[in-house]
């Protein structure tokens, strides 16, 4: 079987770390695995190599937005994760939206930026501060709060152009102060809730992958009856989408205890610092049974 690793996202570098995660711990379960770049081999290689499954652990771009389901669709490889529709849908987060409103689930505000001169508008609609973020990207690449309309500007050409130079459509969000959290799921079960404490708030692409800032808390302190209540919302917001397999859901809950979902992954990160596995060892489930479990769910459509 393959592990899809690395990519041509600007996520590209999380990939790989995730990749080596996963394959290290399929080999050590005793499945004959290898890894696969579909940024330095075509994807239809894989027929020939005879895979009869495939790890999906590609973040961002081609891997998560259904062009590589798709592709695996076409194919007749089973893959992980969620397939063509709704890894499309959880990977705009525009339209999550629209689809979330629709079915009840708590989301904040939020518009399409076209253009910076939108601003005076959009901070009528939504007050200060702001999130501004592209549409479809993940790990916090191009994130920007804004708190005076000074700011929007750079926020905005922050969120268009991704360091890997390609253009992304912007959003803007209303902004949610609270607790941050992260909820996984894994088949259909909601996984305990990791609390995160950021410095200064700032649970960022450097602070997430690369500093030992971040304090996470897993269990999450909540009560059993909350923390049950937002487990099963997650849930209906997975479903809502048609996710299948396995994701993760961020989320912020209010002093007064109120939440609100920022967005689903169906993809999320297996690195040193990634949630999926912490909020997973606080169920009992190993690194990798964890891995080898989500494997197991492999499937085409």
């Amino acid at each position: 079987m393959a592990v899809l690793l690395g990519g041509s996202s600007a996520e590209r570098e999380i990939s790989l770390i995730s990749g080596a995660a996963v394959l290290g711990a399929l080999q050590e379960a005793g499945v004959d695995a290898f890894a696969f770049d579909p940024a330095e081999r075509p994807i239809w290689s894989l027929a020939d190599s005879g895979v009869q499954r495939v790890f999906n652990i590609l973040h961002g771009g081609a891997g998560e937005d259904g062009t590589v389901q798709g592709a695996l669709d076409l194919l007749g490889i089973p893959y992980t994760g969620s397939g063509v529709m709704a890894s499309a849908l959880a990977m705009d987060k525009i339209r999550t939206k629209w689809i979330w409103q629709t079915a009840g689930i708590p989301t904040p505000r939020s518009r399409r930026v076209r253009s910076a001169a939108e601003m005076a508008g959009i901070i009528a609609e939504l007050g200060l501060p702001l999130i501004v973020k592209p549409v479809r990207e993940g790990s916090s690449l191009g994130v920007t709060k804004i708190s005076r309309a000074d700011e929007f500007a750079a926020a905005f050409a922050a969120a268009q152009t991704l360091p890997d130079g390609h253009q992304e459509e912007v959003m803007a969000e209303e902004f949610v102060a609270g607790m941050e959290f992260t909820a996984a799921i894994l088949g259909r079960t909601a996984l305990p809730l990791v609390r995160i404490e950021a410095p200064e708030g700032r649970y960022d692409y450097q602070n997430k992958y690369f500093t030992d800032a971040v304090h996470y808390h897993c269990p999450s302190g909540l009560p059993a009856d909350v923390e049950a209540a937002i487990g099963k919302t997650v849930l209906a917001a997975f479903d809502a989408l048609g996710c299948r397999g396995w994701g993760r859901a961020d989320l912020i809950l209010r002093a007064d205890g109120s939440y609100s979902l920022l967005e689903m992954n169906t993809a999320p990160g297996m690195t040193g610092h990634s949630l999926v596995p912490m909020a997973a060892r606080a169920a009992g489930i190993a690194f990798n049974d964890l891995v080898t479990g989500i494997l197991a769910e492999a499937r085409c459509g």
